[in-house]
């Protein structure tokens, strides 16, 4: 019987109803039993029940209070995490659970300090950007086993860019934007190369991120494909994974 995978999915500005199928099927493909949600609830009375299972966070739900332009979309997408869910989340990475996160999963519970640290980094407002969508070259950056044989790649993404780190993340892939214009058409700084994937130990468990991920385009691009089923497979603590990288790193 497969592993399961938990996708929690959904928010503003990503074509998330297309791509996180995009990622299900990966994650299919690497030997999960993957199910997808947008609702948290749901999310996480799946990992009550599954403890042992991978959560999967490929969403972007946060409190939008920082600009006046989420303004009309905060009535369907403002999100405070409940207190509830964030005893959930926390416990099972904690416990020995897996966590997998990708692309905006650094933006998300903004106000959940704590998020952060289990995941091994977050967006920090006031200093965290992004270019707008473009060519990105992407590098492994460590003699990691996740990374090995993987080769430089370039694809279509966001490089998010001065991110809040946690102090021991393993750093696999740096990443660097060609574009220096955001999504308003307003010149921004050149991101020069940005920690993009990294691994994390969070309690007894783990935690992986990817940075990359906008759409399934991007996740299909065949050495990013297996760059992520390789961290699934890590994050889950898995002896062995298909796609030819031991899970240790």
């Amino acid at each position: 019987m497969n592993t399961s995978a938990f996708i929690f999915t959904g928010g503003i500005g990503h074509p998330f109803d297309s791509a996180a199928p995009a990622l299900a099927g990966l994650l299919e493909a690497a030997g999960f039993d993957a199910r997808q949600t947008l609702e948290m609830e749901q999310f996480t009375a799946w990992l009550e029940a599954e403890p042992e299972a991978l959560a999967v966070v490929y969403a972007l739900r946060w409190g939008m209070t920082q600009h006046e332009k989420y303004a009309p979309h905060r009535a369907q997408w403002a999100y405070t995490l409940p207190e509830s869910s964030r005893t959930v989340l926390q416990g099972h990475v904690s416990r020995g659970g897996g966590l997998l996160g990708l692309h905006t999963a650094s933006i998300c519970f903004d106000d959940w300090p704590a998020w952060g640290e289990i995941l091994g980094g977050a967006w920090e407002w006031g200093r965290s950007y992004h270019p707008a969508l473009g060519s990105v070259q992407v590098r492994p950056r460590h003699e990691s086993p996740l990374v090995e044989g993987l080769p430089d790649f370039t694809l279509t993404d966001e490089v998010y860019t001065d991110l809040a780190l946690q102090p021991g993340v393993t750093v696999l892939c740096e990443a660097e934007a060609s574009l220096t214009i955001n999504v308003m058409g307003e010149a921004v700084a050149p991101t020069g190369w940005q920690p993009v994937v990294w691994t994390h130990r969070y309690g007894r468990g783990r935690a992986a991120y990817d940075g990359l991920g906008h759409d399934a385009a991007s996740l299909e691009h065949p050495a990013h494909q297996r760059l992520i089923q390789r961290l699934a497979h890590w994050a889950h603590g898995q002896p062995a994974t298909p796609v030819g990288a031991p899970a240790d790193a």
